[in-house]
């Protein structure tokens, strides 16, 4: 599977990618801002809680840089916002297994809590889902980009049949019924009499 696929530019996939990114990465710079206006010391673990979850300053850095990182992917949009999404939703799972083995002890240096924990894995899951997004699925429709660009063959002949099943005089004439340049030649209609 190839996740590198080009999207069209003006897919409306690439809204989705965007916001999500865009929303995901407001949400984490409001927990960062939050932290430093708190004055955070920066590896301190004394449970200082922001919005319900503990921090200090390292991981209100993190937010921040994370949440501006996802804004800005949601500024470039289309794949660069799906691919950015997937990584860091998948970091966030990843932190969030990580800091259940290591809640009670020394090396938890970024102060999580269970609260933090859960909100890693709801944030990564979040996040993920905005990445994947029509873009990994094993049933994909056959009309998706991502799908035309795995299948080539498949979509080129299905194109192909689509264009024969439309009848042959589609596009004849042009709406509101005017004959066509072709129609209008002066005698084309004097060379089928004879």
């Amino acid at each position: 599977m190839k996740l590198q696929d080009e999207l069209p530019v003006d897919h409306q996939l690439g809204a989705v990618y965007r916001w999500g990114a865009a929303f995901c990465g407001v949400v984490l710079l409001i927990f960062g801002s939050l932290g430093f206006a708190d004055e955070l010391s920066p590896f301190a673990t004394n449970g200082n809680t922001i919005a319900g979850m503990s921090s200090n300053g390292a991981l209100s850095l993190i937010s921040v840089v994370v949440g501006v990182a996802l804004i800005a992917g949601g500024f470039i949009g289309g794949n660069v916002a799906s691919t950015l999404n997937m990584v860091v939703g998948t970091l966030f799972l990843l932190s969030g297994f990580v800091h259940i083995f290591i809640l009670d002890r020394s090396a938890n240096i970024l102060d999580f809590g269970m609260s933090n924990v859960i909100f890693s894995f709801v944030m990564g899951l979040v996040i993920l889902t905005f990445g994947m997004y029509g873009r990994v699925s094993s049933k994909l429709p056959h009309d998706n980009p991502y799908w035309q660009r795995r299948h080539p063959r498949e979509a080129a002949q299905e194109n192909l049949a689509r264009r024969r099943r439309q009848p042959a005089g589609a596009g004849a004439l042009p709406s509101g019924g005017a004959p066509s340049a072709l129609e209008r030649t002066p005698g084309a209609s004097d060379r089928g009499r004879g």
